[in-house]
């Protein structure tokens, strides 16, 4: 590509969905924008970008100013700055602010601290991510934006060659989860999936009693999840003016057309299917991920999902499963069930024990596992304590992540076909290989969802 031959506005047009090439555009960071004695120096940082900008986004933000050797070059969303991301938010977060603009100030004033000068005004601000995507002077992005988005985002930026922090859920679809994983292996990126407990040390020892046999052979896993946490809005609900402060079309992209609700963006995107796949995806994709670890089935998955009483909303603008229930049984044996229930939790029970996990509190039969120690030669899983760290340390080393995008792809299809299970009320045969159902032609038509124009995979 020509730099002169393509302006800024005409690349954003023929980039949507599409595969960019690179723009050359000049890397600046002041020598002593990070001055503190010992920082790497400006040509050895790893310079990323923050795709999403909400709470989660600023969480994750906030772990990547921490680490030395890590510049955070740019900020994107389409919120400019608002306080109207939920209950749940205001009460973790105290009703901050979020959006691009919270975000750049957060950056400008972390780097102004190392900053001689007590100054710092260099991370730029966008509405649009693809004018991220065209910046080679950005080594990696960090996406922490709703589902429906993670596809089309983390494709382009593998694509330009990017290095890729994704959240969990990985993908809205299973046929977007597998594009992912296509896209990362043929541009040789490295991943990471933001399931952090893959980065527990607790959770390492767990899984790691469970594959040494510590409790014998694995039977079932019981998991439950959390309930919705935001009341529908009345069934009868009418389209409110876009704020202001939200671009709307670009919030949408890919999800079908739908007229503006509050209730429909920010936080409560979670139970609209154009967007997530409810608390199924949003907390199931870390219990069922711990699941996949501890069963050894990092690489593949069930081969029967069932439908155990789910309930789902008659209508309105909700559209989740209000109740998840949802079982399914791998090859090997296993089997697990998923359940709402008020607080989390998941039980191994193996033919010789049993260790359950409720509220992070673990307790196990017989007590003495708790002290039991993995010995030299017996199996001994991923090793890392910060998920964020591990991520900066792999885009150096380019060995894979503590959860790539291959394993965040399987632990979420898991979700996403219990999800499709509950929805059609049957009991579906699954073939983990070629990633279809052996006996519903219903059930296939809904691992994948059409994009709306112009995005696509």
């Amino acid at each position: 590509m020509h730099k002169k031959a393509i302006g800024r506005r005409t690349f954003l047009k023929q980039t949507a969905g599409a595969a960019v090439g690179t723009l050359s555009l000049p890397l600046f960071i002041p020598a002593g924008a990070m001055g503190n004695a010992g920082s790497p120096p400006p040509s050895e940082r790893i310079t990323m970008a923050s795709i999403g900008c909400g709470g989660m986004g600023t969480n994750n933000l906030r772990a990547f100013l921490a680490q030395p050797d890590v510049q955070v070059l740019a900020v994107c969303d389409v919120v400019t700055a608002s306080d109207e991301y939920g209950h749940w938010y205001k009460q973790g977060w105290n009703g901050a602010w979020f959006g691009r603009e919270p975000a750049r100030k957060i950056v400008n004033a972390e780097y102004a601290k190392k900053n001689p000068s007590g100054s710092y005004k260099g991370c730029d601000a966008y509405v649009d991510f693809r004018e991220i995507i065209a910046r080679n002077d950005i080594d990696a992005v960090c996406i922490t934006t709703p589902d429906h988005w993670h596809a089309v985002q983390a494709i382009m930026a593998a694509t330009s060659g990017k290095d890729v922090y994704c959240e969990k859920p990985l993908s809205l679809t299973v046929a977007e989860g597998r594009a992912m994983v296509e896209a990362a292996q043929r541009y040789n990126r490295v991943f990471q999936t933001g399931t952090m407990r893959r980065s527990s040390q607790q959770y390492r020892f767990i899984c790691e009693l469970v594959r040494n046999g510590r409790i014998g052979r694995l039977r079932r896993v019981a998991t439950t999840i959390g309930p919705n946490n935001k009341q529908a809005p009345p069934r009868d609900w009418q389209p409110m003016p876009v704020p202001e402060w939200l671009d709307y079309d670009i919030w949408l992209g890919p999800a079908p057309w739908a007229p503006y609700h509050k209730d429909r963006c920010l936080y409560t995107f979670r139970f609209g299917l154009d967007y997530s796949g409810g608390q199924t995806t949003n907390l199931g994709a870390h219990t069922i991920d711990i699941i996949q670890w501890a069963n050894g089935t990092d690489d593949t998955g069930p081969v029967e999902f069932e439908d155990l009483g789910s309930e789902w909303p008659e209508d309105g603008l909700f559209t989740t499963a209000t109740k998840v229930s949802f079982g399914a049984r791998y090859a090997n044996g296993v089997e697990i069930t998923c359940k709402t229930e008020k607080t989390e939790s998941w039980r191994l029970e193996g033919t010789e024990g049993w260790i359950e996990v409720r509220d992070n509190q673990w307790t196990t039969s017989p007590e003495s596992l708790k002290t039991s120690v993995i010995g030299q030669d017996e199996i001994h899983l991923y090793e890392s304590n910060d998920h964020h760290r591990n991520f900066v340390d792999c885009v150096r080393s380019r060995r894979p992540t503590a959860a790539p995008v291959e394993i965040g792809h399987r632990s979420t299809s898991i979700c996403l076909l219990g999800n499709i299970a509950m929805k059609l009320g049957r009991k579906l045969h699954w073939d983990p290989s070629a990633e279809r159902f052996t006996d519903s032609a219903e059930a296939n038509a809904m691992l994948a969802k059409p994009l709306r124009a112009p995005w696509h995979l």
